[in-house]
This record gives structure tokens, C-alpha cells and sequence, in this order.
């Protein structure tokens, strides 16, 4: 078997909301060849091939340009990346926080200075607002790394801008956001790349190729280890540190006075476990496990068709239930059980065997079911050449990358069904064709939520 990408009939089959076209490769490479040959005139500091030293940069109509909008944790680590990639420019920097976006900017000159021959170079632009770096027309691409609560109103504008995205998971901050970024993409052919990077990593594509090759037999259950939802958080008001533009961090959500935990990217706190901002680690280490899950699964494009939430505290006396039955469980059409914890990343536990695997680790119970090859007639996933070099590759191809935006908002609607049952302790019944919650309101409210004006998608 081949992946969805290469085969012209499979081209299609992860996005349930699809339109079918995309922009020609020859219609965009005309584009670009204009808007570069404008740029280049208007633009100084797009600077010709010679200027570099050692040729170590494309030459400017060979460059893809990119704008990086939000330079924290993920935006800064990808700035390193593109960074030392010779293929592209950077020509723009966007940050609510001052001194953020000063030092990327900084990181950035220095570094194409150190590669000139003459050790010197001005052109990477600053912006509090994303609008205005959305509005140039010399910027081919951007990256998007910004709390989930701003991705969608974003990301969809970028589409609309003739910007192709790479926008980090997860995807949205709620479901209906998914359907929006998926309508977006395809009305504008946007090549969208969305930063769940293990589907671009080895152990992961060949524990999924496996075990959808059939490897430890018949599947039954998939544990996925991730931590929990995120809550609403009460914090005291404290002063607006300078530099750092406090509402349009806000932007769409709720308003709230500024605390510095609200704000912050620790891991430990901050907005990634405040519901207004994020969904915790159910989206946030979901969007990579949960994302796995369902390509192993094969499942892609759709998802379960029941949840069933942890029970409430037994009544004294009563018998314990089993192990498995303690926390949240998905049901799937197909008959598989996936189980929120118990595993260390992902455990595929199927009728003849099992596997398990994370960062950096692989392991399986017969151990010859990872080291027999694959064959001819097993199933071959989409190998990625690495995340970012697969969007840069797709840009250039006008191909969907290997995490695709439909498959983004798939894997993150799963997410959101699992804070949603975590959130209202009900079993949740899914639709995943017509993407509704059936038969209880009260759930399906989560569905979307209200954006404070003027912002909306």
C-alpha cells in the first residue's frame, strides 16, 4: 500500500470537508516570480546571490521568504531552524512583547551578516501586529507559534493573505475553529503544514506502519500517556511589564487583568493550563500522542464514535472497577478502545503483540516485531525528510505536506471530545461525519466558544 500523498485516488482521503483543487505548481511559481521581481526592486536588502559569502544562500528568486509570528518557546526554536536552512529568508519578525521580537530580530541580522561577505546586513523587519506583516507582499510563508486561543483567527488570515502556514499544534482552541482552518486552506490552496512533528519522526511512522501491516495481529487497544485538561484560574492583577502589549495578547479571549502566570510559556504553568487560552495537556502533548494514535489507527479524517469519562468516587463498600475503566476511554466503529494514560507515548496492544513507543524510544513485545523488515506488499507510510523541510519541499511542490491541515484539525478534534467529557463528566456520543455531539446540548455548547470583539475568524 502507498500514503494518501503520492497516489492520485488517495490524494484526498484524510480531509472529510475537502475541496478538490489546489493551486497549479506553474500558477504559483508565475506568481511568486512577480511578486519577488517587485519585491527585489522596492527591497534593498533582498540582497543578490554574490553578496553572500562562500554562495551560501539561493539566490533571491530561489529563496522562500517567511514571516514569524510569535518567537517564544516553539517560535524561537524554530527561528534557530529556518535560520540554518540556505533555502529561505527571513524577512519579518511579529511579537506582542517587545523585547522578544527586538532579539529575534537581532538573531536574525546577525546571523545573515556573518554569512556576507562584507559581514553586514539590515532587512528583518519587527511588528506588534500580525495584520501588517500579513499585508506584505513579499513574504511567501509563515510560522505561527503563538498561543492556541489566537491559531485560527491567524492562521485563516494568512490563507486569505496568499501566505502558505506552518502553524504549531494544537491545531485550534475548539472544534469548529478546526472546520474553519480546514475551509480556509482549501479555499485558498494553502499548503499548511501543522507542527505535530512526530509524524515526520522514524520510530513513530514505522511503530504506525506495523501495526497497520498487521504486525502484532488484530488491534484492540491503544493507551496514550499524556497528562490532563486545563481549568479555569483565578490570579491576581499585577503590573503591565513595558514593552508588552497586554490586550492584543488577550486578542479573542476572555478579558482578564494582566498576570505574568497567564501569560507565561512555562510547561509547568502558565496559559497552556488555563482553559481560556489552551486545552492543557489533553491538546497540548494530545495533538502529538493523540495524533500518532489515529494514524496507527488509521484513522485519519475521522475518530471515535463514544467517550466514557473517569466514574465518580465508588460509594464505600462498593468493588473498585478494573484499572482500565478509571479514566477516560474512546470507542471507535471499528471496535478498538483507546485509554487516556497507561502507557509511555503510545501503546498499540493488539491480539498477537504489542508496541510501544515515544521520543527516543521503541519497543516490542515479541521483540522480532520490530526488527523484521517491512515488505513490499506492507504498508508504507509517507516518509517526511523532516518537518520543516517537508513544508519548505510541499511549498515548492504545491503538495500537502505530511501533517496536512485537515489532518491537524482531525487529530485536534479528538482532543477537544476528550476535555469535553473531562470537562462535563458525561459520556459524549460522537457524529464524525456530520462533526456533531448527538443528543446532548449541554456538551455540544463547547463545540465552539464566543470571541471577544472585533476578533473573529
Amino acid at each position: 500500500m502507498h500514503c494518501g500523498r503520492c497516489v492520485p485516488q488517495y490524494r484526498y482521503l484524510y480531509c472529510p470537508w475537502r475541496e478538490q483543487s489546489m493551486s497549479k505548481p506553474n500558477d504559483i511559481t508565475r506568481r511568486r516570480f512577480l511578486r519577488r521581481a517587485a519585491a527585489t526592486l522596492a527591497a534593498p536588502y533582498i540582497v543578490s546571490a554574490t553578496a553572500w559569502g562562500r554562495g551560501a544562500r539561493a539566490a533571491p528568486s530561489e529563496r522562500i521568504t517567511l514571516g514569524f509570528i510569535g518567537v517564544g518557546n516553539m517560535g524561537g526554536g524554530h527561528l534557530h531552524g529556518f535560520l540554518g536552512n540556505k533555502d529561505v529568508q527571513i524577512l519579518a519578525i511579529c511579537d506582542v512583547d517587545a523585547v522578544k521580537r527586538e532579539n529575534a530580530r537581532q538573531r536574525v541580522e546577525e546571523q545573515y551578516a556573518a554569512e556576507r561577505a562584507d559581514g553586514r546586513f539590515k532587512g528583518c523587519e519587527t511588528y506588534n501586529e500580525f495584520e501588517r506583516l500579513l499585508a506584505r507582499d513579499d513574504i511567501d510563508a509563515v510560522l505561527i507559534a503563538v498561543p492556541d486561543h489566537w491559531h485560527t483567527i491567524i492562521a485563516t488570515s494568512a490563507c486569505r493573505a496568499g501566505k502558505d502556514v506552518y502553524c504549531e499544534k494544537p491545531l485550534t482552541l475548539t472544534i469548529r475553529e478546526a472546520e474553519e482552518m480546514v475551509k480556509a486552506a482549501r479555499r485558498y490552496g494553502t499548503v499548511f503544514q501543522t507542527g505535530s512533528q512526530q509524524r515526520s519522526s522514524g520510530n513513530f511512522r514505522l511503530a504506525c506502519e506495523l501495526v497497520r501491516s498487521g504486525r502484532i495481529g488484530k488491534l484492540r487497544t491503544v493507551n496514550v500517556g499524556i497528562g490532563g485538561p486545563s481549568r479555569e484560574k483565578c490570579l491576581p492583577e499585577e503590573p503591565i511589564r513595558e514593552g508588552f502589549d497586554w490586550e492584543r495578547w488577550l486578542g479573542p479571549a476572555p478579558y482578564q487583568p494582566y498576570n505574568v502566570e497567564r501569560c507565561s510559556g512555562d510547561y509547568g504553568g502558565g496559559w497552556r493550563h488555563i482553559r481560556e487560552y489552551s486545552g492543557g495537556m489533553t491538546t497540548d502533548w494530545g495533538a502529538h500522542h493523540y495524533d500518532i494514535a489515529q494514524w496507527g489507527m488509521g484513522m485519519d479524517g475521522t475518530g471515535p464514535v463514544e467517550l466514557i469519562p473517569p466514574p465518580e468516587m465508588p460509594e464505600i463498600g462498593a468493588s473498585p472497577k478494573p484499572e482500565e475503566e478509571q479514566t477516560l476511554r474512546f470507542k471507535y466503529a471499528n471496535g478498538v478502545t483507546m485509554i487516556h494514560g497507561g502507557a509511555n507515548g503510545i501503546l498499540f496492544t493488539g491480539s498477537d503483540g504489542k508496541i510501544e513507543v515515544n521520543r527516543g524510544y521503541f519497543k516490542t513485545w515479541p521483540e522480532e516485531i520490530g526488527t523484521e523488515p517491512l515488505g513490499p506488499k506492507d504498508v508504507h507510510l509517507y516518509k517526511s525528510p523532516g518537518h520543516q523541510v517537508d513544508w519548505l519541499n510541499c511549498i515548492r511542490s504545491r503538495q500537502r505536506p505530511i501533517c496536512d491541515v485537515a489532518i491537524g484539525a482531525s487529530s485536534v478534534t479528538v482532543c477537544h471530545l476528550a476535555n469535553i467529557a473531562f470537562w462535563t463528566g458525561r459520556r459524549i456520543k460522537w457524529d464524525p461525519k456530520k462533526r456533531e455531539i448527538i443528543g446532548d446540548e449541554a456538551a455540544a455548547r463547547w463545540l465552539d466558544r464566543p470571541k471577544r470583539a472585533p476578533w473573529r475568524v
